[in-house]
C-alpha cells in the first residue's frame, strides 16, 4: 500500500515537472520571437509558472491526503463507527463517524468559499448532513467532498471571485483560492491523525501503514 503510494505521487510530480519543462521552453520561444515587450512578458509568465507550480504541487498533496483518509475510512468496521475513547480528557470527543462527518463537511465548506459558492446548507455547524449516518453514507460523503475540493483546486489561477468562510480565519482579501485549499489540507491531516488513533485503539493498523 506504502510503495503504491509512493509511486503515484512520484508520477504525480513528474507530471508536473514535465508540465513545468514544456511550459518554460514556450516562455523561451517567446522572449526569441518578441522584442520590445519581451521582458514585459516573460515577467508575466515566471508569475503563471509559479502559479502553476503551486497548483500542481497542492493536487499532489490533495491525492495524497484523499488515498490516506478514504482508505482509513474504508478499513474502520461499520460497527466501529459509533467508537470514541472515554478514557482520561478523551471524554465527550466525537464518534469515528462524527469525525469523518465533519471533515468532509469541512472540505464542502472551503470548497464552496473558494469556488465563490455559498456553503452547503445541509453542512451544518461543520457536523454533516443529520441524514447521513451510515458507514456507506459517510464515505459517500467525504468522496463527495474531495471532489468538490479537487474542483476548487482546479479552479486556482481563474480570475472568478472568492468567497471568506465563516469558519476560516482567512478574511476578504486574506482568502484566497490557494489559501482555502491549503487550509482545506491542514484541517483533513488534522483530523486523519485522530482517524488513525481511533483504528489503532480497535487493533487496526492504517492502510497507509501496511508494508
Amino acid at each position: 500500500m506504502r510503495q503504491k503510494g509512493l509511486t503515484f505521487t512520484f508520477l504525480l510530480l513528474l507530471g508536473c515537472s514535465s508540465i513545468t519543462a514544456q511550459t518554460e521552453k514556450r516562455s523561451g520561444l517567446v522572449v526569441v520571437a518578441q522584442t520590445g515587450t519581451a521582458v514585459h512578458q516573460q515577467a508575466d509568465q515566471g508569475t503563471a509558472l509559479a502559479a502553476q507550480r503551486e497548483k500542481c504541487a497542492l493536487k499532489v498533496l490533495f491525492k495524497v491526503a484523499q488515498t490516506k483518509i478514504v482508505s482509513a475510512a474504508e478499513a474502520m468496521p461499520a460497527d466501529k463507527y459509533s467508537f470514541a475513547p472515554t478514557d482520561g480528557e478523551s471524554k465527550g470527543v466525537r464518534t469515528f463517524g462524527q469525525e469523518v462527518k465533519h471533515l468532509a463537511a469541512t472540505n464542502f465548506i472551503l470548497a464552496a468559499a473558494a469556488l465563490g459558492e455559498d456553503p452547503p446548507t445541509n453542512a451544518g455547524d461543520e457536523t454533516g448532513p443529520e441524514t447521513v449516518r451510515t458507514k456507506a453514507e459517510i464515505l459517500d460523503y467525504l468522496v463527495e467532498s474531495f471532489v468538490h475540493l479537487g474542483k476548487a483546486i482546479d479552479a486556482i489561477g481563474n480570475n472568478n471571485a472568492v468567497k471568506s468562510s465563516p469558519i476560516s480565519p482567512l478574511k476578504n482579501a486574506e482568502a484566497t483560492r490557494l489559501a482555502l485549499a491549503v487550509e482545506s489540507m491542514m484541517h483533513a491531516f488534522n483530523h486523519y491523525g485522530q482517524m488513525v488513533e481511533y483504528l489503532r485503539m480497535n487493533g487496526i493498523v492504517p492502510p497507509a501503514s501496511r508494508p
